[in-house]
C-alpha cells in the first residue's frame, strides 16, 4: 500500500508541471448585458450566442479558457494591460482599433439601425434625425458613427444599450442607434413591442463599421490569433457554428 501511494504521489508530481504549463486564456466579455450575445444570470454566469461560440472555439482549439467579465468602456485597456487575453464582446474590426490592438478574422457581421417610437417620421439619415435626440452607447462604433454622420442631432450617451432602450421606451429620447440584432431583441420584448419600431438601417461606413466582428488580441499574439482563426474556420465547416446560430437567429449572421 505504501508503495502504491508513493507511486501515485510520483505520478501527480510528474504531471503537475504539465498541467500548469498552459496558462488559461482569459476571455474578456462585457459586464453589461448584450442579448442575445451575452447575458448574465443571477449567479453571475453568462449565456448567449457569443458565449456559446467562444466556448466552441476554445474547445476546438484545445484552449483552457476562462470568462472574465469586464466593463465595456475599459475592455480594450484591460487587454493592453494584460488583465485579459482575448476580447469576445462584439468588437468591430476597424482602422482606429487596429492602431492599438490586433484582431482575429471576423466571426460575424451585421448592420446598424435606428429604433424609434411607433408612428415616428424619423428616418436613419442625417436629415432624418436632424433636431432629434438619439441615444448611443458610450465608446461604441455607433457613437462614432453618430458623431460623424448625424451632426444636427443631439446625442445622449449611455453606459449600456439597455439604458438607451429604456429611455426610448419612456419617451426621453427620439431614437436609439445600435446593432440591428440588438435592437431587434429589444423590439421583440414586451416593452419594445408596445412602444417602438425599426426605422431602418443606416448607410454603411466601412471606416467605422469595419470589416466585421472579430476577437480582439494584444499586438504580437500571433500564435493565439492563428489558433482562433483556425478554430473559426473549423466550426464553420463542420456545422457547429450553424448549429449554435440556429438557436438564436433564423438568418445568416456571418455575412458574405
Amino acid at each position: 500500500m505504501k508503495l502504491k501511494l508513493a507511486l501515485t504521489g510520483l505520478a501527480i508530481a510528474t504531471l503537475a508541471p504539465l498541467a500548469s504549463a498552459a496558462e488559461p486564456v482569459r476571455i474578456g466579455i462585457a459586464t453589461e448585458a448584450y442579448p442575445p450575445f451575452s447575458t448574465p444570470d443571477a449567479s453571475g454566469s453568462y449565456t448567449g450566442w457569443e458565449v456559446d461560440i467562444i466556448h466552441a472555439i476554445c474547445a476546438e482549439a484545445k484552449l483552457d479558457c476562462t470568462i472574465v467579465a469586464t466593463a465595456w468602456d475599459g475592455i480594450i485597456p484591460s487587454l493592453t494591460a494584460e488583465k485579459i487575453d482575448v476580447i469576445a464582446a462584439s468588437l468591430s474590426i476597424n482602422e482606429e482599433r487596429l492602431q492599438v490592438i490586433d484582431f482575429s478574422n471576423k466571426y460575424y457581421q451585421t448592420g446598424a439601425s435606428v429604433a424609434v417610437a411607433k408612428g415616428s417620421d424619423i428616418t436613419p439619415t442625417p436629415s432624418g434625425v436632424a433636431g432629434k435626440t438619439i441615444g448611443v452607447q458610450s465608446g461604441s462604433i455607433h457613437q462614432a458613427y453618430a458623431l460623424k454622420h448625424f451632426p444636427d442631432a443631439t446625442l445622449r450617451e449611455y453606459q449600456t444599450q439597455d439604458e438607451a432602450n429604456q429611455d426610448l421606451f419612456a419617451g426621453r429620447i427620439d431614437g436609439a442607434l445600435a446593432d440591428v440584432l440588438i435592437l431587434e431583441e429589444f423590439l421583440k420584448s414586451e416593452e419594445g413591442m408596445l412602444c417602438c419600431e425599426d426605422a431602418g438601417l443606416v448607410a454603411a461606413d466601412q471606416d467605422i463599421h469595419g470589416l466585421g466582428i472579430g476577437f480582439g488580441l494584444r499586438k504580437g499574439s500571433d500564435d493565439l490569433k492563428a489558433q482562433l482563426n483556425a478554430a473559426i474556420d473549423v466550426i464553420r465547416a463542420n456545422g457547429t457554428y450553424d448549429e449554435i446560430t440556429a438557436g438564436y437567429f433564423n438568418f445568416n449572421i456571418f455575412g458574405e
